[in-house]
């Protein structure tokens, strides 16, 4: 198959610097569009695949599946699109699309295994799949995501570089607060003010249900408020832990570190649910009386498949959401992984912000 050179960013191990590097884009196929990557958000499971902290990890590594881009050239059967349009790519790029799960467009649950944006089996090329630190991709026009214009900021921040974090941290926390059905007088709780935290606030409260936030740290309670939460609980205070006992009809748990569950499993209505999409590296534990005392669940979700995914980026659109971000060069994105493995999230005058994306054309 041909193939042409790209530039790109990423590593070759665990313990070096990502750095720019070429990498090979496939030739386009009948049903392929070329992305020029504009954006790329920064997630968090980029940091744990780059650290190899899942394990599975195959060097080298390009990151990134918060992909916003414009559409250079579609192949000879693509409908979808046209050359110039907007487009976005998250975590998804391929699938036998023929399973039951694929049929019922829940591609992230294909039972042959989908192919994630980067490090996943590439079935063209050979070797790995390549991700969004690019500066353009090549994906099947079924996997790629239709963009609508986002408005700027008001602090002056690209309305499209905000909306990149849609791609992982938007329908990550949009699929399960849909499923277990967040919405009018629906009290749902959110643990971990970060990426995905500060979009379920936002996407919570567009659902119209009532949101409170849990939070470690006390200097967040302001600007969970500020994203639209009704209530905040500072965790390390057992006084308020014990007062939301029975309150939550749904938790949503972000957290990406090891934690105790079970304080947030009590906080749950009889019949409530604790979600959890943050990816812990070490286990969690979980108390018996925790779950059967209350007939409660503790769950689990992951993303989203293509047409859920696009339903998120659309429901945004429609409710003005994007996320809080600080936009970066691609110089700097060793010192935003950095700062994101010290969970050293950037501030400023108008508040935190809570993801990191990269200006790719910088």
């Amino acid at each position: 198959m041909q193939t042409t050179l790209t530039k790109a960013y990423g590593t070759e191990s665990a313990s070096t610097p990502i750095h720019d590097m070429e990498i090979k884009r496939r030739a386009l196929l009948a049903n392929d569009v070329e992305i020029e990557i504009l954006y790329c958000g920064i997630c968090h499971s980029d940091l744990h695949a780059i650290k190899n902290e899942w394990g599975g990890t195959t060097y080298p590594i390009v990151p990134g599946h918060e992909i916003v881009g414009k559409i250079t050239k579609v192949g000879s059967e693509v409908t979808k699109f046209k050359e110039g349009d907007l487009a976005a790519i998250g975590c998804i790029v391929d699938s036998c699309g023929h399973c039951h799960h694929c049929e019922e467009g829940e591609e992230q649950f294909c039972e042959s295994g989908w192919t994630v944006s980067f490090n996943s089996p590439d079935k063209h090329l050979g070797g790995r799949t390549y991700g969004g630190f690019s500066e353009r991709i090549v994906a099947d026009a079924d996997y790629v995501l239709k963009m609508p214009e986002f408005a700027d900021l008001p602090n002056g921040q690209p309305g499209l570089a905000a909306a990149a974090p849609l791609l992982c941290a938007g329908i990550t926390t949009y699929s399960p607060l849909k499923r277990w059905k967040a919405g009018p007088g629906k009290q749902v709780g959110i643990i971990g003010l970060g990426g995905l935290g500060h979009m379920a606030i936002k996407i919570a409260k567009a659902m119209s249900a009532n949101v409170t936030v849990f939070t470690t740290s006390s200097a967040k309670a302001e600007d969970a408020k500020r994203l639209g939460a009704d209530d905040v609980v500072l965790s390390k205070d057992a006084e308020q832990m014990k007062a939301q006992r029975r309150r939550f009809d749904m938790i949503l748990d972000t957290v990406s570190a090891k934690h105790d569950v079970n304080g947030y499993l009590n906080a749950l209505k009889v019949d409530g649910s604790l979600v959890l999409v943050g990816l812990p590296s070490e286990p969690l534990e979980i108390n018996a009386f925790s779950v059967v005392g209350g007939r409660r669940s503790f769950a689990g979700s992951s993303i989203g498949g293509i047409a859920e995914t696009q339903e998120v980026i659309d429901f945004c659109a429609e409710h003005n959401i994007t996320a809080d971000i600080e936009l970066i060069k691609t110089s700097e994105i060793n010192d935003a992984m950095e700062k994101l493995e010290r969970n050293d999230l950037p501030t400023s005058k108008e508040g935190v912000r809570y993801r990191f994306v990269i200006d790719m054309k910088s």
